[in-house]
């Protein structure tokens, strides 16, 4: 059993693109759901739905995007681990590649990209960086 289940939704994607699948299923959470609606909004990933299966949670089936057969992710990576935690203020938010890229924080406020952090002043713990 996994005990972050960010790194291992991360790791499901990366793993499912390097793979060139169409689509990936990642076990649910509401936590897991608001990052996949940041990953669509940002454009990173197609569109998504919560599938109902014989367990509680259920699953998030994504559909991956790609551009000339190429990944539009390019990388993911976990910022803040459960061994090393990575708060920060809302003036030393990470820009990811200079503004290309995006970081996913979770602030009081809610989670939201950093762009959505910096221009409302507010910090909280950079869960992960995509580019």
């Amino acid at each position: 059993m996994y005990t972050d289940p960010i790194s291992d939704y991360l790791t499901r994607i990366r793993n499912a693109q390097k793979a060139k699948k169409k689509s990936v299923e990642i076990p649910a959470s509401k936590l897991k759901l608001k990052v996949t609606e940041i990953l669509n909004k940002q454009g990173f990933v197609g569109e998504f739905n919560v599938v109902d299966t014989a367990t509680k949670q259920g699953n998030i089936v994504i559909k991956l995007k790609y551009n000339n057969g190429d990944a539009v992710i390019l990388g993911l990576e976990r910022v803040s681990r459960p061994g090393i935690r990575k708060y920060v203020p809302s003036d030393a938010i990470p820009k990811v590649l200079n503004g290309l890229g995006v970081a996913i924080v979770s602030t009081s406020k809610g989670l939201m990209t950093d762009k959505e952090a910096r221009s409302l002043g507010v910090g909280g713990e950079v869960l992960c960086s995509i580019w």
